[in-house]
């Protein structure tokens, strides 16, 4: 059985924290937030850990996991890193970036997914923050529900998802941002934006110029979330593009920024595009259990709406 315990960062539980150390430390696997959503950590050192991850979600082991840290100075025990990783840490840690950098090997292949590179983060979140400083090693963590549903952003999913796979879930409210980590291969000449998120590209090439696409399997290889089918609800998810023809189901859900021309059985509706990127996963879930196929609105590609298109298209099977 999964235990939840909540976690006040503002006050917090030194009794949460030592127990959440001490199942790491043994190699079990804690939930936690990040600013983007739930991460189901485990020792990233430790390659048992990373294999019962592995199991828990369902996830297959060739898709690398991401190291999290409490500091951009502890990266250095897990990875080269150069000055232009130090630069960007500078602009954009703690925050939802993802640098992928060439490994060292204390990090174990199975972390790895076979490659010679890892994926490193420094979340803002005070509980992510807290866990990560009171622990010897970094964690590594792909988002904590079973492979291929939509991502968790409350503790209350992770314990629906994950309820006997993970030891503890520590609940310290819901996900700010609710769209996972930019990653960012910094590994080559140019950096290659492997998979948009929390940081724009526009913020990105603000600081570095142009920010290059991936041209092959290889390169998408270095990135969780981009090769197997992610964030799916248990329906059939449709995209609506206002300015395109679209043949509308009898019956649907509609999720978006605006009133669809055909009235829905429900709907969530979104004030700007922040919120859409924040309540996309939950209200996928929430709007399967109408069994119907839930319709969603095309957003605008600015900003993190280039993020939020790459989870539609996943999310609808499209890539």
């Amino acid at each position: 059985m999964t235990q939840v315990l909540p976690f006040d960062p503002n006050k917090p539980n030194r009794a949460v924290l030592n127990r959440a150390v001490k199942l790491l430390s043994d190699g079990r696997l804690v939930a936690f937030p990040t600013e983007t959503v739930y991460g189901l950590g485990g020792n990233g050192w430790d390659s048992e850990a990373a294999k019962r991850i592995y199991a828990a979600k369902g996830r297959p082991s060739d898709n690398p996991l991401i190291l999290h840290f409490p500091s951009p100075e502890a990266v250095e025990l897990s990875a080269d890193v150069s000055d232009r990783a130090k630069k960007l840490m500078a602009r954009f840690w703690p925050g939802p970036l993802t640098l992928v950098l060439p490994a060292k090997p204390i990090v174990p292949l199975a972390v790895r997914g076979g490659l010679d590179t890892v994926g490193c983060r420094m979340p803002s979140h005070p509980t992510a923050r807290a866990l990560l400083s009171a622990c010897p090693f970094p964690l590594a963590a792909p988002s904590a529900n079973v492979s291929g549903r939509p991502s968790p952003t409350d503790a209350a999913t992770v314990a629906q998802d994950l309820n006997g796979r993970v030891d503890l879930v520590i609940d310290g409210g819901p996900c700010s941002v609710g769209l996972e980590s930019t990653v960012l291969d910094i590994t080559g000449d140019a950096p290659v934006l492997l998979r948009p998120g929390g940081v724009s590209l526009e913020e990105l090439e603000s600081v570095l110029g142009p920010v290059a696409f991936p041209r092959g399997a290889l390169e998408l290889r270095r990135s969780p979330g981009t090769r197997y089918r992610h964030y799916a609800p248990a329906v059939a998810v449709l995209l609506w593009k206002a300015d395109e023809p679209f043949d509308w189901p009898s019956q649907f859900c509609f999720m978006g920024q605006s009133e669809p021309p055909v009235r829905p059985a429900r709907q969530i509706l979104f004030d700007d595009l922040a919120a859409f990127a924040h309540g996309y996963f939950a209200g996928l879930r929430d709007l399967e259990r109408e069994n119907l196929p839930i319709v969603v609105q095309w957003p605008d590609g600015s900003g993190i709406g280039r993020a939020l298109q790459d989870r539609l298209k996943r999310s609808a099977g499209l890539e």
